[in-house]
């Protein structure tokens, strides 16, 4: 390519087959997927340079190695302020908004920036696993889950990658071949993605989330419909959001492919839904006019499973089955299934009160489905809001609220909600600063639940005010029940 910028024409002629040497590329975070990115891109032959605005202390293991590879790392203070001379391209981690300095520089420059998505998908050899694409606002980490649970019990090579965990590029390095992938993405991966041609796509649901990195909801779900653009087979939309309908609608699709809707009613031809206790599909069927598939039973995914659970199956199985695989392979990866911890796991029992984790609840519409899925409640919520509101929550969780404990920056933001609509339930406020701080929340929650309730942790809001991860939150409760329930033993 010799010497100079290289323009996005000849970016765009490269892949994994095409020595990457003249590109001088900068890997903005050296998270999982900015280390995957940066490890990548050396690999096939470009100058790297990362930048993290944390201090080496955080990576210093992988910044070792990357650096005897010859990678350049600037990390500390003030690394990212100002974007690097002659670069030709940018690949940013999913945290970094777009209104960024080194990003809005990279545009200013006619620089592009592509997500490490992205890069993965231009990578790709032309004989590579099809991916199947899961989006939504809540219940992606569960579905991609489910859908590799399936795909296994098919017998075929599959991996859960992407927002679940791994990176995506790393699978497609990989030297082991798969025959799919299921890839879990978020509104920020999406947003730097374009050139994605998902096998099958599947936007769950859209509630308000990230509205501050996005700028509005409007651009929120546009991020999310590009799931659906250049999908091959099919779009699966979920009929009881119909703005996952409206996204199908506005996709430019390849030829062909179709929109399959997913219901926990019974379903029409062309979807998949319940026929009284059986998943059943009517879409990838022959006769569909006429004739269902059974694919599994509500038992398959345990005892009385919530709706929200039953809709991630069904997403999932249609995925699946757009791929090809058997309906007795939905029932058996549907049965091997485990849900992760932090998603409605239950803690403890103590005194005829059930303690449960939900600390993935981290927005308003995760905190309201795990709500329905209890009589009554001790609700703990607060964090940081990300700009959601939190009143169509209180107006339709207020009768099985019997009290709340909120914790974080923002819980005034969910008690202004409880004041407006829910003004005769009790709240406690646990000062974030104290020490001990789910000590004290447990102490509080249990001091207002009864025999019978469940005190419930499902925040809806985020959680790096107070802790390092949902994980973590999620941890540091589930510690302080045990404590409790040992101490009172």
């Amino acid at each position: 390519m010799g010497r100079g910028r290289v323009n996005a024409v000849e970016l765009d002629g490269l892949d994994r087959e095409t020595p990457w040497t003249g590109v001088r590329a900068v890997v903005a975070g050296f998270g999982v997927s900015g280390f995957a990115a940066a490890d990548t891109l050396q690999h096939i032959g470009a100058s790297v340079v990362v930048v993290d605005e944390r201090d080496r202390s955080h990576y210093a293991e992988q910044a070792d190695l990357l650096e005897v590879l010859g990678v350049d790392i600037r990390l500390g203070s003030g690394t990212t302020a100002q974007l690097p001379d002659d670069v030709d391209l940018v690949v940013t981690s999913p945290g970094w908004r777009p209104d960024t300095p080194l990003l809005v520089q990279a545009a200013e420059r006619g620089v592009p920036v592509w997500s490490e998505v992205e890069l993965a998908w231009r990578l790709r050899r032309a004989d590579d696993a099809p991916w199947l694409v899961v989006t939504g606002t809540n219940g992606k980490t569960t579905t991609v889950q489910m859908l590799d649970a399936i795909l296994r019990a098919d017998g075929r090579r599959s991996a859960a990658v992407g927002n679940v965990g791994r990176p995506v590029v790393e699978a497609v390095m990989d030297d082991e071949r798969y025959d799919v992938l299921a890839v879990e993405l978020s509104s920020y991966q999406l947003h730097w993605t374009d050139s994605l041609s998902p096998l099958a796509s599947v936007v769950l649901n859209v509630a308000p989330d990230h509205l501050d990195w996005h700028g509005g909801p409007e651009a929120y779900a546009s991020a999310k419909g590009k799931a659906y653009q250049n999908t091959q087979i099919a779009c699966v939309f979920n009929l009881e959001d119909p703005q996952t309908e409206r996204l199908v609608e506005q996709a430019d699709v390849i030829e062909g492919c179709r929109a399959i809707g997913f219901t926990l009613g019974v379903p029409a031809p062309s979807s998949l839904g319940l026929v009284e206790d059986v998943l059943a599909d009517r879409a990838f069927v022959k006769e569909r006019i006429s004739n269902a598939a059974e694919l599994a039973r509500l038992a398959d995914l345990g005892d009385d499973p919530p709706p929200h659970l039953v809709q991630n199956a069904l997403a999932a199985a249609a995925l699946a089955r757009a791929y090809g695989v058997q309906p007795r392979a939905v029932r058996d990866g549907l049965r091997a299934f485990r849900i992760d911890e932090h998603r409605g796991a239950e803690v403890a029992v103590i005194d005829q009160v059930r303690w449960v984790d939900d600390s993935k609840a981290t927005n308003p519409h995760a905190a309201a489905a795990a709500l329905r899925g209890v009589e009554h409640a001790v609700w703990i919520a607060g964090g940081l809001a990300k700009g959601a509101s939190f009143d169509d929550l209180v107006q339709g969780a207020r009768s099985r609220l019997r009290a709340v404990v909120l914790i974080g920056a923002d819980a005034e933001v969910v008690a202004d909600a409880l004041a407006r609509h829910a003004p005769d339930v009790p709240v406690t406020r646990v000062n974030s600063s104290h020490t001990g701080l789910m000590d004290r929340v447990v102490e509080a929650a249990a001091g207002l639940a009864q025999a019978g309730d469940t005190v419930l942790l499902a925040p809806g809001c985020a959680s790096m005010d107070q802790f390092v991860s949902y994980q973590d939150r999620g941890d540091q409760f589930a510690a302080a029940v045990l404590r409790r329930r040992d101490s009172s033993s």
